[in-house]
């Protein structure tokens, strides 16, 4: 499998003109994450994030800061014609940014097009086409498996097949938006019928988004060792969950409306050359797993296909927000704990011929660790409800309630680089309508 190679643009001594990116703890000029944006209401126009600033792609290459860039693609109100160029284009629009940026002569004809963050709004970065979620992570599917069934929570399928459902792309919505409860049916497990009100079991899930660049034609499959280059990047997804709603309807079609109603994003497009230095080896199955069927298997993906991602999430209530209080770590850990790379989830999703195309956003699935300290949602640190947890304001939670927002993050760290970040995604919980 042709993985991105390592450059001049993740050299560790690298600095940029724009004093904020330095030391930056997302957004150093080693990241230089593709995203849309809009000024005081105004059009959408596609940026780089660097340190707490946004690069106005179209004004530079107007400028003629971007020699070499097919300027057409970078005019728009989305990605997705950047993202359906050959992946050799998206490194040579990563090449002339970085030179921009940390060439100080570029700094007087740049500075007009380099716009503060905090002033500026931020979108999706694609029109997403369609949405996809998996369940790669293992150790969360082994924990909600063993709620249910204590003696055998895997189902026989799991360690054959990169499991996954399609949902709904026209809910999703970047961080900062808030979440409405949802109203569903749900029934007790005492009740004689189901009853319809908000959810009461709302829960949130740490996942990565997938973002697929150059598609493929329908019937055709996308090989193993092909996979990598049908990558754009990845961000941080929040696929907020009705537990109560789900337990009632996903039998036997699986998520409907216990899924749908909304799920949250990091508005930044992380790509695959930022994570070159990142890659590490996909951990080794336990003995007597099955191997990877043939057309899931790689020998340069097992070798490189994970990423070495730290993933957090946190909580805010609105009485911790009204003391001043920070928002409180309720888990954290590696990406690493996937059972399946991204390689193998492109590949198994096109491998019946189905066609992905530039803009799709495809999520793992929650991502958990195999200890309380990195469980990916509160179905697992609350037990399914029967253990609530404590928070700093002495607050109980077992699942979310108005008023609590989820805060997701997520770091890159490889030693002997700089680290880069995802940014926040994150929502606040609002009253049912």
């Amino acid at each position: 499998m042709s993985l991105p190679q390592i450059d001049h643009t993740h050299k560790p001594s690298a600095t940029s003109w724009v004093a904020s990116a330095n030391g930056h703890s997302d957004f150093p000029v080693q990241n230089l994450p593709f995203g849309v944006f809009s000024r005081a209401g105004g059009a959408r126009q596609l940026g780089v994030a660097i340190g707490d600033s946004i690069l106005d792609l179209a004004g530079a290459a107007r400028a003629r800061l971007l020699p070499g860039v097919n300027a057409s693609q970078l005019t728009g109100s989305s990605l997705n014609t950047l993202m359906a160029a050959p992946p050799s284009q998206r490194l040579a629009l990563r090449h002339a940014v970085f030179d921009v940026l940390t060439n100080d002569q570029h700094r007087a004809h740049a500075t007009p097009h380099l716009m503060p963050a905090e002033a500026c709004d931020l979108h999706l970065p694609a029109a997403i086409g369609d949405y996809t979620d998996f369940y790669v992570g293992i150790h969360h599917a082994r924990n909600v498996g063993a709620q249910f069934r204590p003696d055998n929570p895997l189902l026989p399928n799991y360690k054959y097949v990169p499991i996954g459902y399609h949902g709904r792309a026209s809910s999703i919505r970047p961080s900062g938006v808030p979440l409405v409860r949802p109203k569903g049916q749900r029934k007790a497990p005492d009740g004689d019928t189901p009853i319809v009100g908000p959810s009461t079991r709302l829960d949130y899930e740490v996942e990565l988004g997938i973002w697929i660049g150059q598609g493929n034609a329908l019937g055709e499959p996308i090989p193993i060792a092909d996979a990598g280059r049908h990558i754009t990047g990845f961000c941080l997804l929040n696929d907020w969950s009705a537990r109560d709603f789900q337990a009632w309807e996903y039998q036997p079609l699986g998520p409907f409306l216990a899924k749908n109603f909304q799920s949250t994003i990091s508005p930044w497009i992380i790509t695959a050359e930022a994570l070159a230095p990142f890659r590490i080896a996909q951990p080794a199955r336990p003995a007597g797993d099955p191997a990877p069927l043939p057309y899931l298997f790689d020998l340069a993906d097992q070798a490189g296909g994970a990423l070495a991602i730290t993933l957090s999430a946190r909580i805010s209530t609105a009485k911790m927000r009204e003391a001043g209080q920070p928002p409180h770590r309720l888990s954290g850990g590696p990406a690493s704990n996937m059972y399946w790379t991204p390689a193998q989830i492109v590949t198994h999703h096109a491998s019946n011929g189905c066609n992905l195309n530039p803009g799709d956003l495809l999520g793992t699935g929650t991502i958990s660790a195999p200890t309380a300290d990195g469980y990916g949602s509160l179905l697992e640190i609350s037990n399914g409800g029967k253990t609530p947890i404590t928070l700093p304001s002495g607050e109980a939670r077992t699942f979310l309630e108005d008023g609590d927002e989820i805060l997701l993050t997520a770091t890159a760290q490889a030693e002997g680089f700089v680290s880069i970040g995802f940014g926040e995604c994150r929502a606040i919980v609002l009253p049912a309508i």
